[in-house]
């Protein structure tokens, strides 16, 4: 992230008036199982947090120390989930954005704005702003980045524990062969997305 843009988008909103600007991103969309995570974080004006980028650039251990220092610095954070069930009723993208409504809502200071990251900004309490690669642009949906990344990789770790034989830890319940196989092997399990599995019913119904 470069300081020419670090705090662009920020400091222009801030310059309209508003004053607790937020950013907003979330993890885990596209694996086959556990909750979708989103993360809001407001950071002070001017703030440089050294290393801070997208969080999917980020080595694990990276990512771990900018955490603290992510929660150290904001003037206010909020992680938040939607559940599995609520993704297998709401479809994925609802989910997501049901989960960023709750970090928002979550903030100890209210926000008076939201960026938030990709291309889709509706139903917000809030004004919002859809930002395309924001988390490379935007120090606080960088942030955002961050901690919705560990949040949901330590929630795999414990899933980890809970169902061992899929192997979540390793691959974070992305869809990858090891993935797939132990799910042909033990079938699914209460933690994974029945819309994300339907690939399972197909192929019982092909043999």
């Amino acid at each position: 992230m470069s300081e020419q843009l670090k705090q662009t988008i920020e400091e222009t909103l801030r310059a309209e008036g508003f004053r607790a600007v937020c950013g907003v991103d979330e993890a885990g969309r596209g694996p086959l199982c556990g909750p979708v995570v989103a993360a809001a974080v407001i950071l002070p004006p001017g703030a440089a947090i050294d290393g801070l980028n997208d969080s999917k650039k980020l080595t694990p251990k990276k990512r771990e120390k900018l955490f603290d220092v992510i929660c150290g610095t904001a003037l206010a954070y909020c992680i938040a989930e939607a559940s599995v069930e609520e993704i297998d009723r709401l479809n994925i993208l609802e989910a997501d954005l049901l989960a960023m409504r709750r970090a928002i809502a979550g903030l100890q200071i209210p926000a008076d704005f939201a960026l938030i990251d990709g291309n889709i900004a509706r139903d917000f309490p809030i004004p919002a702003r859809a930002v395309i690669h924001g988390d490379a642009i935007s120090p606080s949906i960088a942030a955002a980045s961050v901690l919705a990344k560990v949040h949901r990789d330590r929630l795999c770790e414990a899933l980890d524990r809970a169902y061992p034989q899929y192997g979540i830890a390793k691959h974070k319940g992305y869809g990858t062969k090891a993935h797939m196989d132990a799910l042909r092997q033990y079938g699914p399990s209460p933690i994974h997305r029945k819309l994300f599995i339907r690939f399972l019913d197909s192929e019982s119904h092909e043999a």
